[in-house]
């Protein structure tokens, strides 16, 4: 029998709402794991087990919710909440305890989740690490910025958490460590106190053990009941393999998980070659200066104030984005504006597009949390994505590859996603 604790949030949500599993349970099995691995994983920044245990304990006493009633969650630690420090990240923000909850972290109180913790960001949501380790190999990173929301739902500690995209955030750090990553379309989650990176490219998502769960997530997230999953038959998908200019830095692995979808997809589905406009190859270097730029002026307080606390990573990408005028800016926008309508057009002959997620493996060293190369164009660009994992590398660490869709057609996208995750993982 599946432990309580490794239980996909999907399976935990019906067993709660039949009676059969009550969230004090389930709330302390994920806090026993987080006992007994936190030491090694480094998920969490800040952890509240009495309180996750009282809440629930209430959730049991009183009727349903909502859509994620009794089930145990995390916030990544540039999301706001009352109760908990939020330090972003930073010693800039050390002790900082805001006066509300990030809008996400309501909606999910709302539909009867349970806060146990913030889990581990990046540095003010960039690339330099924090102290989160790989949970299969700890010597080995598991991505980033959100570090420990991805680890900790790979690790069992948390049944779903929140995390946020500006360049690979979500779906790189779900490639590492082997969970479902979802970043929804741009502008379909509030972002309201979630500390800014991009105005342009900051998406809130989330991490889950399967796609059904990341979907009921996102349902709580955006309000759409269609991204709820559904048991009814699609029609045959039509996706498309769409090698991105960057192929020849995918690896060995990753490579062989693009040929192991293609064979046990092509049968039940219409498989076919998607050529990417040749003006997608400038997506990666418009994604790094939309980023520099928006970054420099969205973190101008700590740029300005507190420069000597930063890394200097992160002060040298804050120098070149404010180095970046802004007429330029604008026409960086515009030029991506047109090659994503050129990339909309693909959507006309396919339902989806399948795309790597990561180079392969998560790379070992916890200094960096690897390169965010292949989820940039399609972050620039704001197509809904989901991160599906479905084999290992050659030293035993996950791969998997990413499903990308139309924008605003999140449903879409989820229920393939679903339906191609029970294919690739017979």
């Amino acid at each position: 029998m599946t432990p309580l604790h490794a239980l996909d949030a999907w399976e935990a949500a019906q067993r709660l709402a039949r009676g059969e599993l009550t969230a004090e349970a389930l709330t302390r099995a994920c806090l026993e794991r987080t006992a007994g691995r936190e030491a090694e994983v480094l998920a969490f920044a800040a952890l509240d087990a009495d309180a996750a245990l009282a809440r629930a304990r209430a959730l049991d006493a009183a009727p349903k919710r909502g859509l994620l009633h009794g089930l145990p969650f995390g916030a990544k630690d540039i999301f706001d909440t009352v109760d908990f420090v939020t330090a972003y990240g930073t010693p800039v923000y050390a002790g900082h305890r805001p006066v509300a909850d990030a809008a996400a972290v309501a909606l999910c109180r709302a539909a009867g989740a349970v806060l146990v913790g913030k889990t581990v960001s990046t540095e003010l949501a960039n690339m330099t690490a924090g102290p989160t380790r790989h949970p299969l190999r700890p010597t080995h990173t598991p991505g980033g910025s959100s570090s420990g929301s991805a680890a900790a739902v790979a690790d069992g500690m948390l049944m779903l958490a929140l995390g946020t995209q500006t360049a690979g955030s979500i779906i790189r750090p779900a490639a590492y460590c082997g969970v479902v990553g979802y970043k929804p379309t741009v502008g379909r989650v509030p972002r309201a106190g979630v500390k800014s990176v991009s105005e342009t490219l900051d998406v809130v998502g989330g991490f889950a053990r399967s796609v059904r769960g990341a979907a009921l997530l996102g349902a709580v997230l955006t309000g759409d009941a269609r991204l709820l999953p559904r048991d009814e038959a699609i029609a045959t998908p039509r996706i498309g393999f769409a090698r991105p200019p960057e192929w020849a830095e995918a690896g060995p692995d990753v490579v062989r998980a693009w040929d192991d979808a293609r064979r046990a997809l092509a049968p039940r589905a219409r498989c076919a070659d998607a050529a990417l406009p040749t003006a997608y190859a400038r997506l990666v270097p418009l994604q790094k200066d939309v980023m520099a730029h928006e970054a420099a002026r969205a973190l101008a307080f700590e740029h300005g104030l507190h420069h000597q606390r930063l890394s200097t990573p992160l002060v040298a990408l804050l120098d070149a984005g404010a180095a970046i005028p802004g007429a330029a800016h604008a026409a960086h926008l515009s030029e991506a504006a047109a090659i994503g309508a050129a990339v909309d057009a693909l959507f006309d002959d396919h339902d989806a597009l399948l795309m790597p997620s990561a180079s392969g493996e998560a790379p070992a060293g916890l200094a960096q949390t690897g390169d965010p190369l292949f989820c940039r164009a399609v972050s620039l660009l704001g197509l809904p994505c989901v991160h599906l994992p479905f084999t290992t590398g050659a030293t035993g660490l996950p791969v998997g590859l990413q499903l990308v869709g139309r924008r605003g057609e999140d449903h879409r996208l989820l229920a393939i996603a679903d339906w191609a995750m029970r294919h690739l993982t017979p």
